[in-house]
């Protein structure tokens, strides 16, 4: 119940994100907006692993490989060095780069 709270907090995150920063035509998206999409984002270096679990695309096994891999090699810092956690392919950090900051 908890994960699907937080699932439901996220996705309602993201959604307000995208249509508060959603780009009017003939405006230009600032740093100081830039800055404030960035805040929302979950800090991956920082998550639990239930915070982990409620990002898209990643279960309880991905969200403990990511948390050894952090604990073991330190930050991760891209989404390029997220392909080097197992079971994370390249077309699964892409996605997950939508819902995570590497800080």
């Amino acid at each position: 119940m908890k994960n699907v709270i937080i699932a439901l907090l996220l996705t309602g995150l993201t959604l307000t994100a995208n249509q508060t920063l959603a780009a009017k035509p003939g405006t230009t998206l600032d740093k100081q907006t830039a800055t404030a999409a960035q805040q929302q984002k979950l800090n991956l270096n920082k998550a639990s692993i239930e915070q982990l679990e409620a990002v898209p695309g990643i279960g309880k096994s991905k969200a403990q490989a990511i948390l050894t891999y952090i604990q073991e090699k330190g930050p991760i810092t891209s989404q390029k060095q997220l392909t080097e956690v197992k079971g994370i392919g390249d077309k699964l950090a892409e996605k997950m780069a939508q819902y995570v900051s590497f800080e």
